[in-house]
């Protein structure tokens, strides 16, 4: 239950649906196995775990998913080498030459011939709505992962207006300051890894891990124009990260006296404890990003 990477929304209008109605929305999309020619599938599972039966879990305001994607796993290299092998056969026996299209033909045929027979493997996506701060945290870093969580939401609710948010003050230049400076805000603490990049397009990229990031090596790519794009840090002693110029917060790590708040609870009530285990864990990644917000000038209006 405690998000390993986290990619924020800003929700651009109130969310007012209530918990049973968004249960009896999910449940029109629970999650099915892939049919025999289906590459991908993805539905709703419970939020707790398979021992639960809730779609929507809700804690002080807060609505935790699990999203279940299952993709059947057909290597490219497979479906290249079959080609290439019914191409020849046709090339050889016709005497003539096997163009594009058909090629895409072919390898559809392909495909829809291997597909059932293809091993399947499932992830977890998990999201939750902070609907008292206007926040949607996606447990990805991938973009891509985050947006089809969201639009399977969407074909599900409905209307669900959400974007990326932006802030006022440039994360690169912000961070690369805190490093030039020494001027980390005092609820943040430098971690020991941090990634470098020259401007423009085609410039290099330095990576540092298990160095002083005030030292003098740091100093020298700084001095010679690199920017900050990613930053290790830990905030209030609670949670580290590694921060990104897009603003996703990275490889989170909650403290160990964080996590043993909930130590007392009985191990063989497990709904228990990932209620209890998300609740303290929505409530610092909310607030943490918040600051976040903050410490670059804000959000954009």
């Amino acid at each position: 239950m405690w998000f390993k990477n986290v990619r924020a929304y800003r929700l651009t209008t109130p969310f007012e649906v209530t918990a049973e109605q968004m249960e009896q929305q999910l449940a029109q999309r629970e999650f099915q196995h892939c049919s025999a020619t289906q590459p991908v599938s993805a539905g709703w599972v419970p939020a707790l775990g398979d021992s639960t039966s809730a779609l929507v879990h809700v804690v002080d305001g807060r609505f935790l998913l699990r999203l279940r994607r299952e993709e059947r796993l057909l290597p490219s290299t497979v479906v290249r080498e079959q080609l290439a092998e019914k191409v020849a056969e046709i090339e050889e026996a016709q005497g003539r030459k096997v163009y594009r299209k058909e090629r895409l033909n072919l390898q559809d045929e392909i495909v829809l011939d291997f597909l059932p027979r293809a091993f399947t493997r499932s992830a977890y996506l998990y999201a939750y709505i902070d609907t008292r701060a206007n926040w949607v945290f996606v447990e990805a870093t991938s973009a891509a992962r985050a947006e089809e969580l969201l639009n399977v939401l969407r074909e599900c609710i409905g209307s669900f207006p959400v974007v990326l948010p932006q802030v006022n003050n440039a994360p690169t230049a912000t961070m690369t300051a805190w490093l030039a400076h020494q001027s980390l805000p005092n609820d943040f603490a430098l971690g020991d890894e941090c990634e470098l990049r020259e401007p423009g397009e085609e410039g290099g990229v330095v990576r540092c891990r298990g160095v002083d990031l005030l030292g003098e090596e740091l100093e020298t790519h700084l001095n010679a124009g690199k920017q900050v794009t990613r930053l290790a840090l830990s905030w209030e002693e609670r949670v580290s990260l590694v921060l990104a110029e897009d603003l996703c917060l990275r490889r989170l790590k909650f403290s160990d006296e964080l996590m043993k708040e909930n130590a007392d609870l009985p191990e063989a009530d497990q709904a228990a404890r990932l209620d209890a285990d998300f609740a303290l864990m929505s409530d610092v990644v909310t607030r943490l990003q918040e600051r976040v917000m903050g410490l670059f000038g804000g959000e954009v209006e």
